[in-house]
C-alpha cells in the first residue's frame, strides 16, 4: 500500500537513514542472477560502499579490485578462495583482502552485507590475509564496562587492517553512555530489534532491517527500547591519519 509519501527514510548532510520501503534492487558488474541494494557509496559522499546481496537460486559474486567484507543475512553461501572452498550460513563472515581472486555462490535463495573499500596501507603494517569466520564463536565485550553492551570484533585490531567490522548487542533498555562525535565514518545495518537513533540534531525510530550511513563528525547515540535485544552490524574506517600520511 502507498501511504502518500511518507517514509522513515532521511537524507541529511551528515548522514543517511535508509529504510526497507525505499530500497531499490540493481543489478551490478561481477554479478549473475544478484540483486543488490546500495545503502552507501562514494556518490553519497561516503569512501566506501556497503550493500545487501540478494542471491537468487544459482547466483554467483566474483571478485572486487577492493577488499571486501561479506555477511551472511539469510541462506548459505559458498565461499572460493585461497584454493578451499568454505560453506557460509548466516552469522559467519569473510573479509577478502583486495585483488584476492574469490567466488561467492549460492544454491538456494540467500542474502549477505556486502561491504568494500580501497586499501589504504601503512608503512611498515604487514599485508591483509584472509579471514573466515562465525560471529557466534567471537566473544563479546562490554563497551565501557557496560555488561548489556557487548561488542564483537569481526577483524582483528591493528595496522595492517584499516577498517573495523563489529556487531553490537544492546539489552533491553540499554543505551551508549554518551553522544559520540568523531573522524570515523559509519555503515550500520539493523540485525535484530530497534530503539531510537540520534543523528545530528535528528531522533529516529529504528528497526531491524534500516541502514544509517554517519558521516565524519555526525553526533551519534543510540539507546534499545522493547523486550527484546536489538544489534546491528556496524563498519568503520579504523587506524589511518586523516591525511593519508
Amino acid at each position: 500500500m502507498h501511504h502518500l509519501g511518507a517514509t522513515r527514510s532521511s537524507l541529511k548532510a551528515d548522514h543517511l537513514l535508509q529504510t526497507p520501503d525505499t530500497f531499490i534492487r540493481t543489478p551490478l558488474p561481477g554479478a549473475e542472477n544478484v540483486d543488490f541494494i546500495i545503502h552507501a557509496a562514494p556518490q553519497l559522499g561516503a569512501r566506501f560502499t556497503q550493500m545487501t546481496a540478494e542471491f537468487k537460486p544459482g547466483g554467483t559474486l566474483g571478485h572486487t579490485a577492493a577488499q571486501r567484507f561479506l555477511y551472511v543475512l539469510e541462506g548459505k553461501l559458498e565461499l572460493e578462495a585461497g584454493g578451499k572452498k568454505h560453506p557460509l550460513a548466516p552469522g559467519f563472515y569473510a573479509y577478502l583482502p583486495q585483488h584476492m581472486p574469490h567466488a561467492i555462490s549460492a544454491k538456494k535463495t540467500a542474502r549477505a552485507a556486502v561491504i568494500e573499500k580501497p586499501y589504504e596501507r601503512q608503512s611498515g603494517a604487514g599485508r591483509p590475509e584472509m579471514i573466515v569466520g562465525n560471529e557466534s564463536e567471537v566473544e563479546g565485550k562490554p563497551l565501557m564496562s557496560d555488561e548489556d553492551l557487548l561488542v564483537r570484533s569481526l577483524i582483528p585490531d591493528g595496522p595492517t587492517y584499516d577498517f573495523a567490522v563489529n556487531t553490537m548487542t544492546y539489552a533491553p533498555g540499554a543505551a551508549l553512555s554518551m553522544v559520540e562525535v568523531h573522524v570515523m565514518e559509519h555503515g550500520l545495518l539493523m540485525l535484530e530489534g530497534g530503539g531510537i537513533y540520534r543523528l545530528s540534531d535528528s531522533w529516529y525510530p529504528v528497526a531491524a532491517g534500516d541502514f544509517i550511513w554517519m558521516g565524519p563528525y555526525c553526533p551519534q547515540w543510540f539507546g534499545a527500547l522493547g523486550k527484546k535485544p536489538a544489534k546491528y552490524l556496524i563498519y568503520k574506517d579504523w587506524r589511518r591519519h586523516p591525511l593519508g600520511a
